[in-house]
């Protein structure tokens, strides 16, 4: 089987490839691997320049600027914590990462920062301190 323009040989090399370099491949790259290699390729290298490259500013901060730009976006939870795992793998550590995500409550608000802040929790099993008043249950983990 053959993909639009490439084979599935080549497909399968480039998204390994992209899985190395990034530390991560979403189910998209998946798919678009395999249904249009092409497209896949040209949205990599624009990734690549922006991102991946080495430039001037260097991966780690990089990938906090990601994990700030997710959260702000509203991104899901499970893309989010992809960037984290990353960011701990490039030994940025819990807190650089959560202030990274503390940046999006002033221009964001809660509600966005919210769900960086449950991905955060997940990954890096944050925990929190209990009341010793009584208090109502929120229905939710993170909420203010």
């Amino acid at each position: 089987m053959t993909t639009d323009t490439g084979t599935t040989g080549d497909a399968q090399a480039y998204i390994d490839e992209m899985a190395a370099r990034r530390g991560y491949v979403l189910q998209y790259h998946k798919v678009m691997a395999k249904q249009d290699f092409e497209v896949l390729k040209a949205a990599n290298t624009l990734v690549s320049a922006a991102y991946l490259d080495q430039r001037a500013l260097d991966r780690k901060t990089k990938e906090l600027i990601f994990i700030c730009s997710l959260t702000v976006l509203r991104a899901p939870k499970a893309h989010i914590q992809g960037h984290i795992r990353v960011a701990l793998d490039l030994g940025l550590s819990a807190r650089e990462i959560l202030e990274a995500i503390e940046i999006a409550l002033p221009e964001a608000g809660v509600v966005a920062f919210q769900e960086g802040f449950q991905a955060w929790c997940e990954v890096v099993g944050a925990d929190g301190l209990e009341p010793t008043v009584a208090a109502h249950e929120a229905s939710h983990t993170s909420d203010a």
